[in-house]
This record gives C-alpha cells, sequence and structure tokens, in this order.
C-alpha cells in the first residue's frame, strides 16, 4: 500500500529540497516491508513512503518498491541493514560488496584480514547475480544496526553458565530468557549496559577485552562524533 499523495509530495520535496538532505530508510519484519524518507537533520518529520504487507526481504520486492516511488528520479542516498543492502547491490545472501571475502574458503575465511577490494558489480560475476538497483556511492550503512548486530553477537558467544551471562539476565528482568540468549536488545539497553562498571567486572578476561574493544568502537566510530584516529581504531 503506498500513500496516495506521495508522488506529489516527493515532487514538492526535490523542487523545494535538496534530494540530497534526505535518506531513504529500508527496514522490514517478517510479515511487511517499509519505506521511510528521513531528513538528514531531522528538521522535518519523517515520511512513510510505502508499506508492504505480506511482502518479504527479496531483490524482486526491493524492484517493485523502488520502481514504485520512482527512485530512478529522486536517486536519495539509501540506509539499511546489511542484508537490505545486499539484495540492492544484487546479492541475494552473503554480503560482500567492499571486498572480495570468500566465505567459503573456511581455511582462511576468518584468519586472512586482508581480503582484495571489490572494483566492481557485475551481474554473474564473482557472486554477483542480479543488476543493481541502487549505486554503491549512495548506500549508507546504519550505525544502529551495527551497534545491535555487534551487542547480538557478543552475548551468544558468552558462556550461558558465565557471571556475565547471569548478570545481564538480572539486569533486565522484563526481558525474556529467548531475547537474551539470541542477543536481542534495544539501542537504550544497550547504551545502559555500557555504563555498567558491574558488568565489565564480571565477564571473564578475553570477553571484556572484546568488550571493550567494542565499547571504544561506539564510542569514537558509530557515535554522533566520530574520534579523528576513528580509522585506527576500527
Amino acid at each position: 500500500m503506498f500513500c496516495n499523495d506521495v508522488c506529489s509530495i516527493m515532487e514538492v520535496l526535490v523542487h523545494e529540497y535538496n534530494p540530497d538532505q534526505w535518506h531513504l530508510f529500508t527496514d522490514s519484519s517478517k510479515v511487511s516491508l517499509k519505506l521511510v524518507l528521513l531528513h538528514n537533520r531531522n528538521i522535518f518529520p519523517s515520511l512513510p513512503l510505502a508499506h508492504a504487507a505480506n511482502m518479504i526481504e527479496s531483490y524482486e520486492s526491493m524492484e517493485l518498491l523502488l520502481r514504485k516511488i520512482k527512485y530512478d528520479k529522486f536517486k536519495w542516498k539509501l540506509c539499511g541493514d546489511l542484508k537490505v543492502v545486499a539484495l540492492l547491490l544484487g546479492y541475494t545472501k552473503y554480503c560482500r560488496f567492499l571486498c572480495e571475502w570468500e566465505n567459503r574458503n573456511k581455511k582462511n575465511c576468518y584468519v586472512n584480514k586482508l581480503w582484495p577490494k571489490r572494483t566492481s558489480l557485475t551481474p554473474r560475476e564473482k557472486n554477483v547475480v542480479n543488476p543493481l538497483l541502487v549505486l554503491l556511492e549512495k548506500i549508507c550503512l546504519p550505525p544502529l544496526h551495527i551497534m545491535l548486530g555487534l551487542t547480538k553477537n557478543s552475548v551468544k558467544g558468552m558462556d550461558r553458565t558465565s557471571c556475565g551471562f547471569e548478570y545481564v539476565r538480572n539486569k533486565f528482568p522484563n526481558v525474556s530468557d529467548v531475547k537474551i540468549k539470541e542477543g536481542i536488545f534495544i539501542g537504550p539497553q544497550i547504551r545502559e549496559l555500557m555504563q555498567d562498571k558491574q558488568f565489565d567486572e564480571d565477564l571473564f578476561k578475553t570477553v571484556r577485552n572484546g568488550w571493550l574493544s567494542f565499547k571504544r568502537i561506539c564510542k569514537d566510530f558509530l557515535g554522533n562524533h566520530k574520534a579523528a584516529n576513528y580509522q585506527d581504531v576500527v
């Protein structure tokens, strides 16, 4: 379902304001797919463009939605999670649009840290399946999604019998055990956990080192202000 006046509203936005001031954000759940137009400086309220019920995240779905909102005409920068980005850039399963990382190379998959930088996204070459729907330079990776993903992996990797895991469970008693085991938290919960010194002390040394590195990444790279040496931090 699309907003009845969405086309006329977009025409006004493009005529009155620079399209570079807006970002198109897309996300989905198991039962719907959504497109929302966001202003970079939050001066204007968000504008829902499309809500497709019973439509899953797929290359065909994204192609249909972008065509309906006339994306080729407006060419906004687009923000979405890594799965959406992979679909927009022609993939169907793996996110390898920045480098030629080979997930099937089990021996060196997580040992080799320097994979060749990807220079092209040509269909039917090097794991690219479909033509691009959005240019690579128009893609923006959302810091919040990255932070949520890193937190999820950190908690899922913890020993279920450790003091740190029990501390997380007791700290958020209203969060179900299923969500805690899967590491599903929202932004305010993550920020609260980052400020908790007791949680840092309850972690094993190896886990604590990883957690402290993650906190530094959030502060110096994924926050509102990047550190001057953010590349070294990452």
